[in-house]
């Protein structure tokens, strides 16, 4: 519902020093300060662009959830049973880190060229997955994988930005979203069919050359030079090493280092406390970097001092963190306490993607019309999203209802994925157009975090709840020795099927109190995140009196 403006925020960034093609998504520094109109591409290459693109977008998204169905066969052929977690966190950290230099090298060297170097290092590192011996090989291939995809989220908004004009921006935007949506609902489930009957490695085996293929199309279908700046081969080059040497190394560098060193610890069984403290000194060593020394910086800490900025990239890396848990661990819940098959059990994402996609369609369509304020509509699907997780909490039990488990998921994906649309638009209008481009991307890289710490969070304390509660319940029923069991478990979720008597009730007990935990932690984390967004507040900033000859034209501006 659209607010009045009457609540006082602050002006948000009432003159920026850093336009919207210095950071994350920009053009160059060197280039008017007005968007450049898109490059003119046929109806058959913006086809090709947009599918291809949308294909590796979901192999990205695909990669986060199928660890869910497949994580027991892995674990058992690598003896990795404690190691679990490193599956997801592996790939979404090296994803997370990557993430805020993406626009940078995209600009550097042109979306084209940096979308065939992600493709070829997301094949390199699927490639290293599917035919790793240990442990350590497959999580490097995890992470190589993880550097490659980080970027393509990222890359495919670019090509939006630069290849679609205003009117037509928030449809392919929203097919970018698509194919992640798809993705993240379908990786849980085709792992689940696959595996069982040929093997884990062949999922990354099949991903592999499918992303070099992609790649190799995009690189062919996006033009040379989408914005062309350049006269002669001579200018070329001086002005790529006028870019390389304005690049923020050691902005990206503290920023990936302090990012790393935090989920890192966050997914450690036993969490660590010299690497978070390290996390922050590296953070405030970007923030020094960022503010004083800076050229050029990853992200202007003009844009994040913004009090509207700063509480909504915070309320939404607290909602899809929860998101991401429902993700994660709703699979694993209908296998080990529904008893349900690998293959079943990835489908119960399916009714919670729907409501995902159906949530952010329905309010885009019927409801963000124009460039107001979006203030209450905001607060309340957040509300309604912390309700949704404390829903589940009280339903994931042996005895509850599936009818109303599965409704209780369609909910928690419908409040989730309106909040998506109504924090874009609710951004936009707190903002002035100049800096719309940062703060899209500030918001998206917020998401993208999400996965990180949905996965290094959520993961870390899922095992730390299981392994107490699996010592604890085989402790009260007297059964000893039970350590390689409780080592096993912890990786293999398929295990549970496997047992009877006592064994088989303590360790179905210890799951769902693990998940229900989480679940509920989810819903404190939304808590949280509603008071964060409701602190954004609703007042625009002030219009130039020249905005104020052309209402239509500043309302379009807040439209797109």
């Amino acid at each position: 519902m659209a607010a009045s403006r009457d609540f006082e925020a602050e002006p948000v960034l009432e003159a920026a020093s850093h336009d919207e093609q210095t950071p994350l998504l920009g053009r160059d520094s060197g280039e008017s300060t007005s968007p450049a109109p898109p490059v003119s591409v046929s109806f058959r290459r913006g086809l090709v662009i947009c599918l291809a693109m949308g294909a590796l977008i979901f192999i990205q998204a695909m990669n986060m959830t199928m660890m869910t169905t497949a994580q027991s066969e892995i674990a058992t052929d690598l003896n990795a049973f404690e190691e679990t977690t490193w599956f997801n966190s592996a790939f979404m950290i090296a994803a997370s880190s990557v993430t805020p230099v993406a626009g940078r090298l995209a600009q550097i060297f042109t979306p084209r060229n940096y979308v065939l170097f992600s493709c070829v290092l997301l094949a390199i590192g699927l490639f290293i997955t599917a035919a790793a011996p240990s442990l350590a090989i497959f999580l490097l291939g995890r992470a190589i994988s993880g550097t490659g995809a980080g970027g393509l989220m990222v890359t495919g908004i670019i090509l939006t930005l630069d290849l679609v004009n205003q009117k037509r921006r928030g449809v392919f935007i929203g097919i970018v979203n698509f194919g992640m949506t798809i993705g993240v609902s379908l990786g849980a489930v085709l792992s689940g069919l696959i595996v069982p009957k040929l093997g884990w490695r062949i999922i990354f085996w099949v991903q592999a050359p499918t992303g070099l293929v992609l790649g190799s199309i995009l690189f062919i279908a996006i033009p040379s030079h989408p914005q062309s700046e350049y006269e002669s081969g001579t200018t070329k080059t001086a002005v790529l090493l006028q870019r390389l040497k304005s690049i923020d190394y050691a902005g990206g560098l503290t920023l990936a280092i302090s990012i790393f060193l935090l989920l890192f610890s966050l997914a450690s069984p036993r969490i660590p406390i010299t690497p978070i403290m390290l996390s922050f000194v590296f953070f405030a060593a970007f923030w020094i970097i960022e503010s004083r020394f800076a050229a050029e910086p990853i992200v202007p800490t003009e844009v994040l001092k913004a009090r509207g900025v700063s509480l909504t990239c915070l309320a939404a890396l607290l909602a899809m963190t929860a998101r991401w848990a429902v993700l994660f661990y709703t699979p694993v819940y209908a296998m080990v306490v529904r008893s349900w098959s690998p293959a079943t059990a990835g489908l119960i994402l399916t009714p919670t993607n729907a409501g995902f996609g159906f949530g952010g369609l329905l309010v885009g369509w019927l409801h963000i019309r124009h460039g107001e304020s979006y203030y209450w509509s905001n607060v309340i699907v957040y509300f309604c999203f912390a309700l949704a997780n404390l829903l589940l909490f009280a339903l994931s039990t042996q005895t509850s209802h599936t009818a109303a488990y599965i409704i209780a998921m369609f909910v928690d994906g419908f409040a989730i994925g309106a909040s998506m649309n109504y924090t874009f638009a609710h951004i936009l209008y707190l903002t002035k157009p100049e800096v719309h481009y940062i703060v899209t991307a500030l918001v998206g890289m917020s998401r993208g975090f999400a996965g990180s710490f949905g996965s290094a969070m959520g993961g870390g304390f899922f095992q730390r709840e299981l392994k107490a509660g699996l010592q604890d319940g085989f402790a009260r029923h007297g059964l000893s020795n039970r350590e390689g069991l409780i080592h096993r478990l912890l990786g293999s979720p398929a295990l549970v099927g496997t047992l009877s008597g006592a064994e088989r009730e303590v360790a179905m007990q210890s799951y769902e109190h693990a998940i229900k935990m989480l679940l509920l932690g989810g819903f404190a984390i939304m808590l949280v995140a509603s008071v964060a967004q409701a602190g954004t507040g609703w007042k625009a900033p002030e219009a130039p009196p020249f905005e104020e000859d052309h209402p239509a034209e500043e309302e379009n501006l807040h439209r797109d």
